[in-house]
């Protein structure tokens, strides 16, 4: 299986990185962004793109891949709705929009959140953006999409988040972690995210809309 990963820098993306790199059964990796890994394998290859929005003259470097991770996303703290909505939607549709025409049989799997307001029509800004952008994934002819809503994330296996607030986050709230575990529909964690892709891009996945319980079921 050839993978397309975006986003790999992130929390998300660093554990899914790790468990693509480890699974036998993914022959590529593909990472995907602006920033560079600073990390070399024999499975790994990176596609340098300035502007997120277009793949102008790189259509060549994204054809013959099997599944899409899409694990590239902003905190909407201090951001205005435009500005989230150019990232957080135009940045995966821009991609979306692109593989499709060029893999139509693609797996393409999109990392959202817990509290997504698949109406569109919440108080909550965010989750209108994040649902909108679902909603428009869901209309493309992939051959699967899959919408992962993972609520609290356990950062496992050396993974950090970018985002100074959530390291703060982790580092106070690190020894109610393990007790939170016993609560599959409120945390899940980086390794178990990357394992139910991978297997939801290999099996499929019971549903197109997986919150944390489902992840981990799927990630076990």
């Amino acid at each position: 299986m050839k993978v397309i990963l975006f986003g790999a820098t992130g929390m998300v993306g660093q554990g899914v990185l790790r468990e693509c790199l480890r699974d036998e059964c993914v022959d590529q990796i593909l990472a995907v962004g602006r920033t560079a890994l600073g990390q070399a394998h024999p499975k790994l290859r990176e596609l340098s793109v300035p502007d997120l929005s277009t793949y102008d003259g790189q259509e060549n470097d994204l054809i013959g891949y099997d599944a899409c991770f899409f694990c590239l996303g902003v905190s909407a703290a201090g951001m205005s709705e435009a500005d989230y909505t150019r990232v957080t939607f135009g940045y995966t549709l821009a991609a979306a929009e692109i593989l499709v025409k060029l893999n139509p049989g693609m797996t393409f799997i999109y990392v959202s959140g817990a509290g997504t307001d698949s109406t569109e029509q919440g108080r909550a800004m965010w989750a209108r953006v994040k649902g909108r952008t679902e909603n428009a994934l869901l209309c493309l002819p992939f051959k699967a999409v899959y919408l992962f809503r993972p609520g609290l994330i356990r950062p496992l296996h050396d993974v950090k988040s970018k985002t100074r607030a959530y390291r703060i986050f982790y580092v106070l709230a690190w020894p109610l972690l393990p007790l939170l575990a016993c609560f599959p529909s409120l945390m899940t964690t980086t390794e178990r995210i990357g394992r139910a892709m991978l297997r939801a891009a290999r099996e499929g996945a019971p549903k197109p809309v997986l919150e944390s319980r489902e992840i981990n079921e799927l990630g076990t």
